[in-house]
């Protein structure tokens, strides 16, 4: 998956391809005209720009030279429907990696992306073999373009390159610690390590001696010297998670690192020095806690420099597709298994479900789903929905209390199967298969029901089976994939 600019002066093309790529895991940005997009490489580095050759003002050449000037690395398409051998030449020439004449099929400039984003890796990786380690925590590599990702990130890119303390708030699973490893591999410590400690899996006793080390004889079964993480994170990063566990004594002691950046071991009288930055991480109340006096207040305003909230991702809703493609990626590819994607009903499930365990429990979803997975795309089915049914949040028990409204004239019971009916034909795209399994009934049950309570589809939808609905979207899909000619 890469950060990808499209540049096209032809709206529905520009779009069109924006909104495929972004199907297929990537992040994408617009640029309606050559100026657009040379300001948008001006403002920030993309993994890949697809320029096309024609446009008013600056040309796809002028985008293509400022992104070779400007971000070496970044690789080149260039898309023209007024191809020659000429220009072909010149765009090569100039640095482009490949050139391609419209109209062109979606997976063909799929397939050309695809080549172009590994060469760029093995490129980076051959030039700076430390390279490819930092390129998996660059912040593009976080997916997403929801606003209250893109705030965070807005923040956190900012103080990256700073010694400032960083405490990273959030929900379990939100992603804290994928941001604090993009914060220290885009930092000038990157070169040295980042040391992770989780503040909830020990004891007050063993935490200060994982932190603090300890000499011989610090306490029974201390048989050797031990160094602490304060002294492994020297000249690099120590990453403190869930701090809002850690015990009064234990934080007392942690404010003095940060304050003298001093310490001494368990069991030991000589002063130890670091230099170390620290980024610390919680799914607690913290000012709350200060309140309460579980957490100390010089300690919370001394992590506190700069915080940074992580969204749930129930509040990314438009994140979760991207996100479920890219773990498909991930996991079909260890599975040595070819999965596209995702079907519309199972999408539908996605989105509605309400995440309480955020991108875990996502993760951990779609790594079952394709496990289970005997097709090509992932299916309702696949996602065990009897398991994720149970579990969803799609509206509370007061709201279903009161989501059937009874007049006093009274309701049929009929208008009440058929509403449900009705609802879930249209979470699953009218395809009657899937909308039996979200109701837990059988195809042949809810056929019956279907011409029982004569329910039509809308005027798109009548006439075909699912069948029929999938040639007519492939075949929609292989008009549709030819792109005009500008």
């Amino acid at each position: 998956m890469g950060r990808i600019l499209v540049a096209d002066d032809q709206d529905a093309i520009r779009r069109w391809l924006a909104r495929e790529l972004v199907k297929g895991g990537h992040e994408v940005e617009e640029a309606s005209n050559g100026n657009a997009a040379i300001e948008r490489l001006h403002a920030g580095a993309f993994d890949l720009v697809l320029t096309d050759l024609k446009m008013a003002g600056s040309d796809g050449l002028d985008v293509l030279r400022t992104a070779r000037t400007l971000h070496p690395s970044t690789a080149v398409i260039v898309m023209t429907g007024f191809g020659s051998v000429k220009t072909a030449i010149e765009s090569i020439k100039s640095g482009a990696f490949d050139y391609m004449e419209k109209p062109f099929k979606i997976d063909e400039i799929e397939v050309s992306i695809a080549k172009a984003l590994e060469a760029r890796r093995l490129s980076r990786e051959l030039d700076d073999p430390r390279r490819a380690e930092d390129d998996a925590f660059d912040f593009d590599r976080i997916i997403g373009s929801s606003p209250a990702l893109l705030r965070v990130l807005d923040v956190v890119r900012k103080v990256a390159a700073s010694n400032t303390t960083v405490l990273i708030l959030g929900e379990t699973g939100s992603g804290k610690e994928l941001v604090a490893d993009a914060i220290h591999h885009n930092s000038r410590r990157k070169s040295h390590k980042i040391v992770k400690v989780n503040c909830a899996a020990l004891h007050e006793n063993l935490l200060e001696s994982e932190l603090f080390g300890h000499e011989r004889g610090a306490f029974t079964g201390a048989d050797r010297q031990r160094i602490g993480r304060f002294e492994l994170a020297d000249g690099g990063t120590l990453f403190l998670d869930e701090i809002g566990d850690m015990a009064l004594g234990t934080q007392a002691k942690v404010l003095r690192v940060v304050q003298e950046h001093a310490f001494e071991r368990l069991g030991g009288t000589s002063t130890q020095t670091v230099d170390v930055r620290l980024i610390a991480a919680s799914n607690r109340n913290l000012s709350a806690m200060v309140q309460s006096g579980h957490f100390r207040e010089d300690l919370f305003y001394r992590l506190n420099v700069v915080s940074v909230e992580m969204p749930p991702l129930r509040e990314r809703k438009d994140d979760i597709v991207p996100l479920a493609n890219a773990f498909i990626h991930r996991f079909a590819g260890a599975l040595k298994k070819k999965i596209d994607g995702l079907d519309a009903g199972a999408q539908t499930l996605l989105k509605r479900h309400n995440w309480p365990g955020n991108i875990r429990e996502l993760a951990n979803t779609i790594e079952r789903a394709v496990l289970l997975s005997e097709g090509h795309t992932i299916a309702l089915a696949d996602l065990r929905l009897e398991d994720v049914l149970s579990m969803m949040s799609v509206t509370s028990e007061t709201e279903r209390a009161s989501a059937v409204k009874i007049p006093l004239s009274g309701l049929a019971l009929g208008d009440i199967e058929r509403d449900a009916l009705i609802e879930a034909l249209k979470m699953t795209n009218w395809v009657q298969k899937d909308a039996a399994e979200l109701l837990s009934i059988s195809a042949r049950v809810i056929s019956y029901k279907i011409k029982m309570l004569k329910i039509e589809p809308p005027v798109d939808h009548r006439g075909l089976t699912t069948v029929g609905r999938s040639m007519r979207a492939h075949a929609s899909t292989q008009a549709s994939a030819g792109c005009r000619t500008n």
